[in-house]
């Protein structure tokens, strides 16, 4: 019992109004303040810019509001758009973190859990670099199983029955974390 307590005590002191002491701070204007609503959802996405194109700097740059959408004829699309995750994690398993954990986050757009709207109200969201094909590394699993740990020791409504990817949220609509991503390893170390 006194290793647990001493275990939540380290854990709660990596973490600051809802920033994380362990990952990259990179501040996105792209957020606002969440309604009444407690964390208890994490949302699983997967992303890549341009699509299949890992280890460049456009996906910090979207979520930041300052990519060039003339650096590459796919991100004409991009041209405006305002998201943010609260947290990516690289290939290489570096995490940054975008939005503090207190505020809402604009990853999931049109979304339902569970019969109730508007997911970035009460979700945490965690990019990964990827595609829904491509696999992800053993840094990234590890990355995310122990920030996904810390999480539900912070947010105790986050559970593994609240843990889903883009996907089950804005079904016909996302894809991602795709067929690529492995629920099953995920989920054991969870």
């Amino acid at each position: 019992m006194a290793h647990r307590a001493a275990e939540r005590h380290k854990v709660i002191k990596d973490w600051f109004d809802g920033w994380y002491g362990r990952a990259r701070r990179c501040p996105s204007p792209h957020f606002n303040e969440r309604p009444q609503a407690e964390v208890s959802l994490l949302v699983i996405h997967n992303i890549s810019l341009p699509a299949g194109c890992f280890g460049l700097p456009y996906i910090e740059q979207l979520f930041l509001g300052q990519l060039d959408c003339t650096a590459d004829a796919s991100f004409a699309a991009l041209e405006g758009l305002e998201v943010s995750a609260h947290f990516f994690i690289r290939r290489d398993g570096e995490l940054l973190q975008f939005v503090s954990c207190d505020k809402r986050a604009w990853h999931a757009g049109v979304s339902c859990f569970a019969g109730r709207e508007g997911c970035n109200d009460f979700s945490l969201g965690i990019e990964l670099e990827g595609t829904d094909n491509s696999g992800f590394t053993t840094a990234q699993y590890e990355r995310l199983q122990q920030l996904t740990r810390e999480l539900m020791q912070i947010y105790p409504m986050l559970e593994k029955t609240r843990i889903v990817g883009h996907s089950d949220i804005a079904p016909g609509r996302k894809t991602d974390p795709g067929a690529g991503f492995d629920w099953q390893r995920y989920l054991a170390a969870v």
